[in-house]
């Protein structure tokens, strides 16, 4: 990873002078960095930056073992809702279901779009009749959303979240024919990949120590 790559150059160095070294901005990295910390393969100091963690002197073991991971060994249910569910029932639904998106989809399971709180805010405020309106009508709508397919790899997920700035992208099954919507597979989030990383972390530093 081209991160790590800068980091063994030039560490210890801070974020912002390695969103300079890559031509982005610092919040656009500030996932990938965490995710590295968490792994392992970066340790990061107060005031003074970033330079190599204890797993990759130790050897890039976990790391590898992350880059083969496929979507669909790490996917989730999602909180799927029909395209028909009023937009008050959405609201329960995310209170619920303790989500902070919604997946829509047909009768059929057919991926239709997504909504957010946001989605529901804007449409809500100020529009009294606003809660009997279908999630269909405010909804984003496929394909103008970024999604995974299941034998995209981990890290296709990582560098998405981290490019549109997303907490979590939806899975769909390749299109069966042209023009029809995919089947919803599932969904992959953050705090999954997250809590993936840091079981590998913490298996990575378990067999370290049994040597």
């Amino acid at each position: 990873m081209e991160l790590i790559e800068l980091v063994k150059q030039h560490a210890p160095v801070t974020g912002e002078q390695l969103a300079e070294y890559l031509g982005v901005s610092r919040p656009t990295l500030r996932s990938d960095l965490s995710l590295l910390v968490m792994l392992g393969m970066l340790d990061a100091k107060p005031k003074v930056g970033y330079f190599l963690g204890t797993q990759y002197r130790a050897g890039n073991a976990p790391l590898q073992r992350f880059h083969n991971l496929k979507v669909r060994e790490v996917q989730g249910v999602p909180v799927n809702i029909p395209e028909t569910l009023s937009v008050h029932d959405a609201v329960i639904t995310l209170f619920m279901e303790n989500a902070d998106t919604l997946l829509v989809v047909t009768e059929s399971n057919r991926f239709a779009g997504i909504i957010t709180p946001k989605d529901l805010l804007k449409i809500t405020l100020g529009n009294a009749s606003a809660a009997s309106i279908p999630v269909s009508m405010v909804m984003t709508r496929y394909p103008n959303i970024v999604t995974l397919s299941p034998e995209n790899s981990v890290m296709d997920a990582i560098v998405k979240m981290s490019q549109h700035q997303l907490d979590c992208l939806p899975v769909l099954m390749p299109e069966e024919e042209p023009g029809a919507n995919p089947v919803l597979a599932g969904w992959v989030s953050k705090s999954s990949i997250i809590a993936i990383m840091a079981d590998m972390a913490s298996d990575g530093e378990t067999g370290e120590g049994g040597r």
